[in-house]
């Protein structure tokens, strides 16, 4: 439980120099402050981030924390143009490294000497592991709990903390609650496992068995041979790290985030760490403890007029925070520190722990003297921006302010309160707000996380996890939920849709200018607004960017723009001349050189300022991206080809089915004018009697080997493929009253586009009438996807009608076998006595006369039932 104190942050002091537009929340003031490089020019910037500490593998918490860094970065480098220095630390010397590293150490060499199961020694050791976990993680559990009553014994104890309660039986559960349902999950893996190997070793397997123990045999391990581990055999630790640090910038790559431009390791660094802390000793301001290790002296920092927590003062004394900050190696107890806050600047070494000589003894470094010892190297005494998750504000970023301005400052601990140096040795701290799971945030301690490797495969995109950070900005936290992952989705499918439709607007465009025909370029009122909007939108998004990263702001703006566009197009493409596509184009764009800085484009390495519209490469060839330079002409002709050539044959073999017909007749006149078209692309379709074939001929007269770009390329065949096909289906309409001809065409048409050229990454857009087609690249996997949606929407539709038909048809049954009863019959039942000479009841079973609002009522019934014993009398007969 934290024991925080209220206490108020301590003065900032602003940066002098060259003001920017830009402001940015500073958590130093825990307000928006004008940002100010300390660069004389305003051109330079210095920025330092924390790195992760390399023991295990990267979940959705650190891509949270690294994309929505790499956001901001890019926008400072892209946008605002600053030169940024980039600089990450790599924390490969950490108890967390100490301990995993020792661990899986272990139990490799113990799987080595007892790979088999069926060696006694394995259960034996297994069956200690599992009471040792059970005493220090799980104590309400008796001691000695049987592996095979594990499950029933666990549930009774920890029932209320299954069930949603709390350890303490009050408020909402937490991190507390979530650690006990961990360790409960842990052991019950390995109960089920231990005690099939007991009963049945046969039903499971050595990797079986090591898979679900894994976790208890570790730690069981560790603490029975972990201080054997000599302090110079950096090997067992070094192993682990290097493949987290190799895993974590390849996870880096497959996020579309930037390298830092300089990387630093704490194992490259220790001399300068230990520089650093005989610094801060020889100022006062750390002292020594009998056991070797040094720490860093607050009340004689405060004394000498500096503030201490800078960043959370009111968690100075929490206690959790404070151990936390320490690392699980730190002695709890015996250590001789002048204050219980004091941290570690320089541990002293204990067996089992890697160590480097130090004028104090065999040691390593602290965690937090780590990054000042570091960033002191590389930047120097002040720098413009740090940054790091939330979550490490306090005590490390504190602890690191402090200790830097230690070291920076130019008096001593003899410097009073009255004469204070105040160093600022950070002017902007910027922390990434977390990303939860059902409340909790995610932790590899808690297990309850999900890798980044994991994500990208089964759930997400790169570009799909920057959408939600970048609506749901870079401070705020942020709660994973279906709502937001169909917020992001629905964001990038309004984008996708406008490039799509852009870009092949453009094209078609192209194509006509291409032909030698002057596209007309008529500037009405209509586009003169949407360039104004354009003016608009890009000083929305200029307010946004300049207002802290607003990128939810930014983003909002981005999709109102499109809207607006988008409606232009539709409204443009009904007028005859069609509106021009200059505003649009030029929207286009520029939401593309947005969204490259926002590294939303995978395919970019930032803004090229040029003309492209879109984001990735928007080949059509699918699967075939990759390598696609590499295939020759006729092999892209033949791609393209092959499904015009089919369809073509389809419609000469439709046609030849139904001689006389007027339209079949049409239908081989466009069959052979198309034939002739094709000539001006180098092929020639060779008719064959009477199979109404076709042999396809390439023959090209440039000589080309290879095809540089794929979309060109498609376009030469695609052009005349939609315009043939658009043929067919105006034909078709014109005929559909007429001829049943028709009708199959129109179904031929629809099944080129939707089966036909989906794997080629093409879709062909049917306009209204009189507008040909409009040609788009969209990725295959999509248009599967789209196929697939409107597949089960129909199917749905028709499961509706089909049961709104059986319902139907149930009501007409109940209605008829309803009527099949008399109405002079209906109430001749033991309720009542006597009728009249129709049937309706006048007296009731005791004799009472029939009230006159009752007989109403029934008469109203005897009504109804006759109508429907009429119609039953009818449908009997044979009548209507």
């Amino acid at each position: 439980m934290s024991t925080a104190v209220s206490r108020q942050q301590p003065p900032w002091h602003a940066p002098s120099g060259v003001v920017s537009r830009l402001t940015v929340y500073n958590s130093l003031t825990r307000t928006k402050n004008k940002f100010v490089p300390q660069d004389p020019r305003g051109k330079e910037v210095t920025w330092y981030c924390c790195g992760p500490t390399v023991y295990d593998a990267g979940h959705l918490g650190h891509a949270r924390n690294y994309i929505s860094t790499d956001i901001l970065r890019r926008i400072m480098r892209d946008y605002f143009g600053y030169d940024v220095l980039f600089v990450m630390n790599i924390t490969d010397v950490d108890d967390k490294i100490i301990v995993r590293a020792r661990q899986e150490h272990f139990l490799e060499e113990f799987k080595q000497k007892h790979s088999c199961i069926s060696d006694p020694v394995v259960l034996d050791t297994a069956l200690s592991a599992f009471h040792a976990y059970a005493s220090k993680n799980l104590p309400r559990l008796e001691k000695g709990v049987h592996p095979g009553s594990y499950e029933k014994e666990s549930a009774k104890a920890y029932a209320s903390i299954l069930e949603g309660g709390t350890v303490t039986g009050q408020g909402t559960p937490g991190d507390n609650e979530a650690k006990l349902k961990m360790h409960i999950e842990t052991l019950s893996s390995a109960s089920k496992a231990i005690n099939t190997a007991m009963e049945n070793p046969s039903s499971i397997s050595d990797d079986e068995f090591y898979g679900q123990t894994g976790d208890i045999l570790q730690q069981y391990l560790d603490s029975l041979y972990g201080t054997s581990v000599g302090h110079e055999e950096y090997g067992i630790f070094t192993k682990l790290t290097q493949h987290w640090e190799r895993q974590f910038n390849e996870d880096l790559r497959s996020l579309n985030c930037l390298p830092p431009d300089i990387v630093t390791r704490v194992s490259e660094y220790i001399p300068e760490n230990v520089a650093f802390v005989e610094r801060i000793v020889s100022k006062g301001f750390a002292y020594q403890t009998p056991d070797g290790s040094v720490y860093f002296d607050i009340k004689a920092f405060e004394a000498a007029g500096n503030n201490y927590a800078r960043l959370e003062p009111w968690n100075r004394n929490d206690k959790e925070l404070l151990a936390d900050g320490e690392g699980s190696l730190t002695k709890k107890s015996g250590v001789e520190k002048r204050s219980d806050a004091d941290f570690a600047l320089w541990k002293s070494s204990k067996p089992g722990e890697p160590s480097w000589p130090s004028p104090w003894g065999l040691g390593r470094p602290g965690w937090h003297i780590e990054c000042s010892a570091m960033c002191s190297k590389v930047l120097g005494s002040q720098i413009d921006i740090h940054s790091g998750g939330i979550d490490l504000a306090f005590p490390h970023h504190d602890n690191e302010l402090a200790q830097s301005e230690a070291y920076w400052t130019e008096n001593g601990s003899n410097c009073t309160a009255k004469t204070p140096q105040n160093h600022q040795w950070v002017n902007y701290f910027l922390h990434m707000g977390h990303l939860s799971i059902s409340g909790s945030k995610m932790s590899k301690s808690l297990k309850n996380f999900t890798t980044i490797r994991s994500a990208l495969e089964k759930q997400w995109t790169a570009r799909g996890l920057r959408i939600v950070f970048l609506l749901g900005g870079w401070k705020e936290r942020i709660e994973v939920t279906s709502d937001v992952a169909s917020a992001a989705k629905s964001w990038e499918a309004h984008v996708n849709n406008f490039f799509t439709n852009v870009s092949a607007l453009v094209t078609e465009q192209d194509g006509v200018s291409e032909s030698g025909v002057l596209v007309p370029q008529p500037f009405q009122e209509e586009e003169h607004q949407l360039w104004k909007q354009l003016k608009e939108a890009k000083d929305k998004l200029d307010d946004a960017l300049c207002d802290s990263f607003n990128t939810p702001a930014a983003m909002g703006t981005i999709s109102s723009l499109i809207s607006e566009a988008n409606a232009y197009i539709t409204t443009g493409q009904k007028q005859k001349p069609p509106l021009g596509l200059a505003a649009v184009k030029g929207i286009a764009r520029w939401i593309t050189r947005i969204l490259e800085i926002f590294g939303l484009d995978t395919s970019s390495s930032g803004p090229d300022g040029g003309d492209r519209i879109g984001w990735g490469s928007g080949l059509p060839i699918g699967s075939r991206q990759e390598g696609t330079s590499s295939l020759t002409t006729r092999e892209v002709t033949i791609r393209y080809l092959q499904p015009f050539s089919t369809f073509r044959d389809r419609m000469r073999k439709l046609a030849a089915s139904h001689p006389g017909l007027q339209i079949a007749s049409e239908i081989l006149q466009i069959c052979d004018i198309t034939r002739e078209d094709l000539r001006n692309v180098d092929v020639y379709f060779e008719d064959q009697f009477p199979s109404h074939r076709s042999l396809v001929r390439f023959a090209p007269k440039d000589g080309a080997k290879k095809f540089p770009d794929s979309q060109a390329t498609a376009l030469r065949f695609v052009r005349p493929f939609s315009v043939f096909r658009d043929k067919m289906r105006q034909l078709a309409i014109k005929n559909t009253k007429s001829s049943p001809v028709a009708q199959q065409v129109l179904s031929e048409c629809d099944k080129v586009r939707d089966i036909d050229l989906t794997d080629l990454g093409i879709y062909l857009d049917d306009r209204e009438a009189g507008q040909p087609a409009l040609i788009k690249f969209v990725p295959k996997e999509q248009l599967i996807a789209d196929r697939e949606e409107r597949l089960a929407g129909a199917a749905e539709a028709a499961r509706k009608k089909e049961a709104a038909k059986l319902d139907r048809e149930r009501v007409e049954r109940e209605k008829a076998e309803k009527g099949r009863l008399s109405h002079l019959e209906m109430f001749r039942t033991s309720e009542y006595k006597e009728w009249d000479e129709e049937g309706i009841p006048i007296k009731d079973a005791s004799g009472e006369e029939i009230t006159k609002s009752r007989g109403k009522k029934l008469r109203k019934d005897w009504e109804r039932q006759k109508r429907l014993h009429e119609d039953w009398l009818k449908r009997e007969s044979g009548g209507e």
